[in-house]
């Protein structure tokens, strides 16, 4: 019975190895971790994106957690600006209302701040589909959008920043270079004259992108852009337009989050 239960200890660590690769090395905590949201809000029984949906609860335990173990809360026009160590920046895409009912209100208790990557024309469109035409099922176009006033508001309080995230969050693998360029630019262009702010980040729809798009990103004038790219950039100078970014899964226990922030990953598949 010794040799099953040693056996058995034995799988259970594997197992959990596998799942967790906890024995990653730590990113040294010199280079920012750029955090990747998009709802806080709890999960919806068998919706596909529930990923996306990280649950108030925890949302709290996490930046509880960054705050007390001293990491340093900055916007992404910040970013090129720190020398100093342990720095998180928070993204939020897409530009879903519980960013403003239900995460602004928790980043106001912590002192903490956040850039949100608003898509212009975000009310009634589902754009799940254009990257998997399979997804057409209007679970994220059911979703409440943020109100222009609601933007206003959470620009007013300080602790959000704008940067662009196209005007209907297509597909720009999909699009003409002339398309690309109207998605990028006008959604700029538009974010600046309705809001009367500077938006000096962009991040890639589904973080799909080629080299021409990256060209566009920097002629129009963005100072830096975020991928869906896993990971903690350890050169952002040479990253800046094609920044990964640690993406925090609503699946994720605290541990899981820890482990994101230590290495940039969790899971083995990450």
């Amino acid at each position: 019975m010794i040799w099953l239960t040693t056996i058995a200890v034995i799988l259970l660590v594997l197992f959990v190895s596998y799942q967790y690769a906890w024995w990653r090395p730590t990113v040294s905590f010199q280079h920012p971790r750029i955090l990747m949201y998009h709802m806080i809000s709890r999960q919806k029984p068998k919706k596909r994106f529930n990923k996306l949906r990280v649950d108030p609860v925890e949302f709290e335990c996490q930046i509880r957690w960054l705050k007390e173990n001293g990491w340093n809360f900055i916007h992404m026009s910040e970013l090129k600006n720190q020398t100093s160590r342990k720095n998180v920046a928070l993204t939020f895409d897409d530009g879903y209302r519980d960013n403003f009912l239900v995460a602004d209100p928790i980043l106001k208790k912590y002192n903490a701040k956040a850039t949100l990557y608003l898509v212009v024309d975000r009310h009634d469109r589902d754009w799940s589909s254009r990257k998997k035409a399979h997804h057409a099922d209007g679970e994220l176009k059911a979703e409440p959008k943020l109100l222009d006033q609601d933007v206003v508001q959470m620009l007013q309080s300080g602790r959000w920043e704008l940067g662009g995230h196209t005007l209907t969050h297509d597909n720009l693998l999909n699009l003409t270079l002339a398309e690309c360029r109207n998605e990028i630019e006008s959604s700029l262009q538009k974010l600046v004259e309705t809001f009367n702010t500077k938006v000096n980040s962009f991040a890639y729809p589904f973080g799909l992108f080629n080299e021409s798009h990256v060209e566009i990103v920097k002629e129009v004038g963005y100072q830096n852009a975020v991928t869906t790219i896993q990971g903690i950039s350890t050169n952002i100078f040479k990253d800046i337009l094609t920044l990964p970014r640690v993406k925090v899964s609503g699946h994720d226990s605290l541990m899981s989050f820890r482990l994101r922030i230590r290495t940039g990953k969790c899971k083995w598949n990450d």
